[in-house]
């Protein structure tokens, strides 16, 4: 059974904040030099490390704000009311969640969370099945990572790409193939921890480079 970000066993678990800093990650992780917590960047070195044939991970996005995040929750929420008129609010936040995650629990605001691909020894992306960010309702329900019409070569492509984020110690979030996270409340739900590391990511953090 799917687990929902919005499900209250997510807001339940308590965050034992560990105060690690943003770090950036190496240009060799893609362009968008995103800011994760710097466990997260050394789990994503070793998970690379496990990839051959000049595949490699590219990462598009980490740390996201909280002004970031609601503006996601309130853009995807007008589609999901304006595809389903009449949505009840319960209904809503769940619908919603499939896609982007209650600001209290979310992930990328913790600097837990990537959202990434596997690209070729060219820079070329690889067939994942769908784009990153595809929303359900446009992806027909392929961005959940084990929807099943999707190619040959996607399925296997997820499936490495599951492989060396889970043996480095990610997580993933089932709706979205891209998304995983180390250290945040879904994590440790997942995981069996007793509290997440990281909470929503506060100034003091800051970034090193």
């Amino acid at each position: 059974m799917t687990i929902l970000l919005s499900d209250s066993r997510v807001a339940a678990v308590p965050v034992r904040e560990c105060g690690e800093p943003l770090v950036t990650l190496p240009e060799s992780f893609g362009p968008a030099r995103a800011l994760v917590r710097q466990s997260v960047a050394v789990r994503l070195a070793a998970a690379e490390a496990l990839l051959s044939g000049g595949l490699q991970l590219r990462v598009v996005e980490g740390h996201r704000s909280v002004a970031a995040q609601q503006a996601i929750i309130a853009r995807y929420s007008a589609e999901v009311c304006a595809a389903r008129p009449g949505v009840s609010p319960g209904d809503l936040d769940q619908l919603v969640s499939r896609f982007v995650a209650p600001v209290g629990v979310a992930p990328h605001v913790a600097g837990a969370a990537v959202d990434l691909t596997l690209v070729d020894a060219h820079g070329e992306e690889v067939d994942l099945g769908t784009a990153i960010d595809a929303t359900p309702e446009a992806s027909g329900g392929a961005c959940y990572f084990a929807a099943t019409d999707i190619s040959r070569f996607a399925r296997s492509h997820r499936r490495l790409l599951s492989y060396v984020l889970r043996h480095s110690g990610f997580v993933n979030y089932p709706t979205e193939w891209w998304h995983w996270s180390y250290g945040d409340r879904y994590w440790a739900l997942l995981s069996g921890v007793d509290a997440a590391l990281y909470g929503p990511v506060t100034g003091a953090q800051g970034a090193a480079a």
